[in-house]
């Protein structure tokens, strides 16, 4: 008895539990927050999928595999680009310390014009010039201080090697982002760099090419110094320094030998199972482009390269594994398989000491013609304090006038008024085609199939759920309510908290169908129904949809444009008397009677970021007539003014602002009524 009454209680538990769980505006039969997820993995494996093909396809050949070098080349050459103008470097040394068997020398040189970056310079005893190195440091707030860093930098030293070891931005003695303190305004500098970024992004660059363009003005420097042989150059880094070293491969040609440490992995493989790291590693399009993160190194092969990784590293390590088998199919091809290795070990991420005296051992074999293995003794490390450029370790202090990269936003934003202003000028059929290029949107007529699902009363509204689809993309989710009249109006109603946010809403649905319009209330993709887990998007990102919005980047695909898209699918199913199937009823929906919409006045209204999709949308579609906007961003220089905005991915166009900006656009629309909302 006391069984049956357990198992009665729990079955009404349980019932409450799943009735509460049902969402009544709810359209999809399925579990959407991960559609858009999925169908960007899918995208992006099928981009990756004809990469691995067209290098298969070299295997064996050596006139194939240049052939796929100069491709990959192009490639690179399409998506790193918008690097500063180079100034004169300014060197200067602030300080020295002497240490038993070399010297270390606290640098500081002008990467562009009032930009500065800070450096050790690690000089061994004796008779130069020497083979240099250029250290590239991983994501630690000590930068060039951090002790495995300084370990590696002695060991070189020691064994008779020049090192350079350069804070990356936004790190040490280099963050941009201060309050009228000079204390950083973000927790740490993976923050900075994934903010400064989208505003990087917008003006066609990225964070790693300023990452790129500093290291290479580093190396610029290097030259001018006696002690330095230029003909016998490398570079190793670890974690971000890694990736620093993978882009600095392709990238400059004066570098010989090369050693990335806990990073090399596959692109594909790591967005599919963690998703995107930090803004300085993430260069929008690389996927379109098809480039690997092994792409970067096949640019440098036959060069001789190190591979360094921890079997237990939260660096994918059978993507490491992967990305070594494609470079040793190049290697093997070029002829030179020797100039090829691999080292790793039982332990994590990080420059250790088995893969310190791995690199030193490499280097010595093709710097010395020495192949005798480097054994690292006990070596003291300094405390970061010491080794600063600046007093205080704030290079603000010793250059006044310094420009941060927020600086650098805006001085480049305002270079481009021109060529904004004489875009601006263009009829309109210019306009839509770069416009179209830009959000990646395709030209070809849109294919749609529309369903009722099903229909819902709620407080004495009827509600249809309906899908609309098109071939290859995410199923659309809309909910639609018709006057009881004539249709006079069209509503397309997009909510960035999601449709059941205005369904809720009942009086100010109301209001609207009294006055004859028809309703769309639609989840434009990664909304509502489809909205990404908030637990899939670290919070120091600074953006609750991460996560896809930089996947959509990757794969050249602006998370902006794909919902442009939507909007456009909506505005052709309006005019396209849908008739709906009887399948609908058959399935447990119900049909609505066929209706034209043919020549009914549309407008958009939205909020927060659908609010760039709907100004795109309204200007690339003649049928929208009006546009109502709440609470959205004004306008991309608001942006660069104020990078510590969240969400800046969501609304990212990549390079937009070579063209236009947002005001822009809201001109562009006269006559077209555009109505702002506080």
């Amino acid at each position: 008895m006391v069984k049956k009454a357990l198992s009665t209680v729990a079955l009404f538990f349980f019932a409450v539990a799943f009735s509460c769980a049902q969402k009544p505006f709810d359209v999809l039969d399925w579990k959407g927050e991960a559609s858009l997820n999925a169908y960007l993995i899918g995208k992006m494996t099928a981009q990756y999928e004809a990469r691995r093909n067209v290098l298969g396809a070299a295997k064996g050949s050596k006139d194939a595999t240049v052939r796929y070098q100069a491709k990959v080349k192009a490639g690179i050459d399409a998506v790193i680009k918008g690097f500063p103008s180079e100034s004169a470097l300014n060197p200067k040394i602030s300080g020295t310390i002497i240490q038993p068997g070399y010297r270390i020398e606290k640098v500081s040189y002008e990467s562009f014009r009032d930009h500065h970056v800070t450096a050790n310079l690690y000089l061994p005893t004796g008779k130069g010039p020497f083979p240099t190195v250029l250290m590239f440091c991983g994501h630690e707030d000590s930068g060039k201080a951090t002790p495995s860093y300084q370990q590696a930098a002695i060991l070189f030293a020691k064994n008779g090697f020049v090192v350079f070891v350069i804070d990356p931005i936004s790190q040490s003695e280099r963050h941009q982002l201060l309050d009228e303190a000079g204390k950083p305004q973000t927790k740490g500098g993976t923050t900075e760099h994934t903010l400064l970024n989208q505003s990087a992004n917008l003006l066609g660059s990225s964070v790693a090419v300023y990452e790129l363009f500093d290291n290479m003005r580093g190396l610029d420097y290097l030259c001018t110094r006696k002690e330095v042989d230029s003909s016998r150059i490398g570079c190793i880094g670890n974690s971000g320094g890694g990736m620093q070293v993978i882009y600095f491969a392709a990238m400059d040609a004066r570098v010989k030998v090369l050693a990335p440490c806990s990073y090399l992995a596959s692109r594909a493989r790591t967005l599919a199972m963690t998703g995107p790291a930090d803004g300085c590693a993430q260069v929008p399009g690389e996927g379109e482009a098809q480039l690997e993160m092994s792409d970067y190194l096949i640019a440098a092969a036959p060069k001789p390269l190190l591979v360094l990784a921890g079997e237990y590293d939260f660096i994918d390590y059978q993507g490491t594994l992967e990305s070594y088998g494609d470079l040793k199919q190049v290697y093997l091809d070029l002829g030179v398989p020797d100039h090829l290795s691999m080292f790793s070990y039982a332990d994590g991420h990080g420059l250790s000491k088995p893969k310190r005296e791995a690199a030193v051992t490499w280097f010595r074999r093709h710097f010395y013609k020495d192949s005798t293995a480097v054994k690292e003794g006990d070596l003291e490390v300094l405390p970061a304090a010491k080794l600063f450029v600046s007093p205080n370790g704030l290079l603000q202090s010793v250059y006044p006038n310094e420009r941060s990269l927020a600086d650098y936003h805006l001085s480049v934003y305002h270079a481009l008024a021109l060529k904004r202003s004489a875009f601006s000028e263009e009829d309109r059929a210019v306009k839509s085609s770069k416009i179209k290029q830009l959000l990646a949107l395709s030209t070809d007529e849109l294919k749609l199939e529309s369903f009722v699902l099903d229909s819902l009363l709620q407080n004495g509204l009827r509600f249809y759920k309906m899908i609309l689809r098109s071939p290859g993309e995410i199923p659309l989710p809309f909910l639609l309510l018709k006057p009881t009249g004539q249709i006079k109006q069209v509503l397309i109603w997009a909510a960035e908290a999601g449709k059941e946010s205005l369904a809720r809403d009942p009086a100010s649905l109301k209001q609207y169908l009294d006055q004859g319009f028809a309703l769309v209330l639609p989840d434009l993709r990664g909304i509502g129904e489809t909205k990404d887990k908030a637990g899939l998007n670290d919070p120091k990102y600074q953006n609750k949809e991460y996560r896809n919005a930089m996947f959509a980047l990757h794969i050249g695909k602006p998370l902006a444009g794909q919902r442009v898209y939507d909007l456009l699918c909506l505005v052709q199913f309006i005019q396209s008397n849908p008739c709906f199937v009887n399948e609908a009823v058959s399935s447990g929906g119900a049909a609505i009677e066929e209706e034209s919409f043919v020549a009914k006045k549309i407008t958009i209204r939205s909020n927060g970021l659908l609010n760039v999709p709907a100004m795109h949308a309204a200007f690339l579609e003649p049928a929208i007539v009006q546009l109502d906007l709440y609470q959205g961003t004004p306008s991309y220089l608001s942006r660069l003014e104020n990078p510590l905005q969240k969400d800046g991915y969501s609304e990212l166009i990549p390079g937009v602002l070579a063209y236009y900006d947002l005001p822009d656009l809201i001109r562009w629309l006269s006559p077209i009524p555009v109505n702002f909302f506080k």
